[in-house]
């Protein structure tokens, strides 16, 4: 540097900082030597606050406002500098600002899962996600313990610790608190106020005020929310019986109230047929009630009933002769999808083994005479 640039330095008095940025914790002041002129003024803005050190050891601390720096107003570094009188030379200190606002939608995230076990699934992998705010509450501290004599410190230079933090402490209280997996979700805010209370003071070590601490999801792998669906599924259809008797009653209404709709000649023979099915069924379930108390033998297996989707409605339940009478007339195509108890899901009725057969090709043309 030159020699114009080094006493222009001495005799800049105004040291303040303009902050534009977003993420900047900590700046310093720029200063060749970092020699400050005595009776410099000094600005510290609102959600600021200005840290002097002195030979790596911490000085004084402003807040906001207009400070002229002299051994009057800065007492603590003049007993570090040994400046038992006023002195007119330019001093040398590191001037840091520290940003005081708060720090909002920082990130926190589980790398790996959290192994746990359920009351309910066993023993389960989760995965975790949220948001956090933090503060600086003692610059001083904050200065000395983390952000050191750095010229510039941003959040991301200190995020990955808190992250750590945050994640670890989550595990701990997720395998103390024993809230089963479905229950998780009523219990977030519960949930993230009891771990934000816990850590505030491992945050304060830093300097550092844990304001907002947010738990957004706790998930399961992929593949167990899949199984989980299906089983969600089956709890919402409930009994299947009433449920394919409710599907027919309808179907049988719309039909009734269209008569001319394509179709519907054939859909009402096959939804008359399920009924028929039904009803000949309980009847004959009535009919072999057993009257009188005592050892009965079991009633005799009955054939799988299947249920078809036709023209976009549900028809069945369809007896083994009657699907065939359906295949046969044209009603039921290879595509057409067919679902009977114990399938996990409908499928092309050419896919099911048991049917496949039913659709045969047509025989091969007869050879042409030469």
């Amino acid at each position: 540097m030159s020699i114009w640039k080094k006493v222009a330095g001495q005799f800049i008095d105004v040291i303040e900082w303009d902050n534009a940025s977003q993420d900047t914790l900590v700046w310093k002041f720029p200063r060749y030597d970092n020699e400050i002129k005595n009776g410099a003024q000094l600005i510290v803005r609102e959600t600021q606050s200005a840290v002097f050190l002195h030979e790596g050891q911490l000085g004084d601390v402003f807040q906001p406002g207009r400070h002229e720096l002299t051994t009057a107003n800065i007492p603590v570094l003049t007993t570090l500098a040994s400046w038992k009188y006023a002195f007119n030379a330019p001093f040398r200190c590191d001037v840091f600002f520290v940003n005081l606002r708060q720090f909002t939608n920082l990130k926190w995230g589980t790398q790996n899962p959290i192994m746990l076990r359920d009351p309910e699934f066993g023993p389960v992998r989760l995965r975790a996600f949220g948001t956090y705010c933090v503060r600086v509450k003692d610059p001083g501290r904050f200065v000395k313990q983390i952000s050191g004599i750095l010229p510039e410190f941003r959040t991301e230079d200190i995020t990955t610790q808190f992250r750590n933090i945050l994640v670890s402490r989550l595990a701990d209280a997720l395998g103390e608190i024993k809230i089963p997996v479905l229950d998780l979700a009523a219990n977030y805010n519960e949930l993230g106020g009891r771990l934000q209370e816990q850590m505030q003071h491992e945050f304060e070590e830093y300097g550092v005020e844990l304001t907002k601490y947010l738990v957004e999801n706790i998930s399961l792998p992929p593949e167990v929310e899949q199984a989980l669906d299906k089983r969600s599924s089956m709890g919402v259809l409930g009994n299947m019986g009433a449920y394919t008797q409710f599907q027919t009653a309808n179907a049988i209404g719309d039909m009734a109230n269209n008569p001319g709709s394509a179709g519907s000649g054939m859909m009402g023979v096959i939804a008359g047929m399920g009924v028929g099915n039904v009803m000949g069924g309980t009847m004959q379930q009535n009919a072999q009630a057993p009257q009188q108390p005592g050892a009965m033998p079991p009633p005799l297996p009955t054939a799988a009933t299947w249920y078809a989707g036709v023209n976009g409605q549900q028809v069945g339940p369809l007896t083994p002769d009657a699907l065939r009478q359906q295949i046969a007339a044209g009603a039921i195509t290879p595509d057409t999808l067919v679902w009977k108890q114990g399938m996990a899901n409908w499928c092309a009725a050419q896919q099911v083994g048991e049917l496949a057969g039913l659709f045969s090709s047509p025989p091969p043309m007869p050879p042409q005479p030469s």
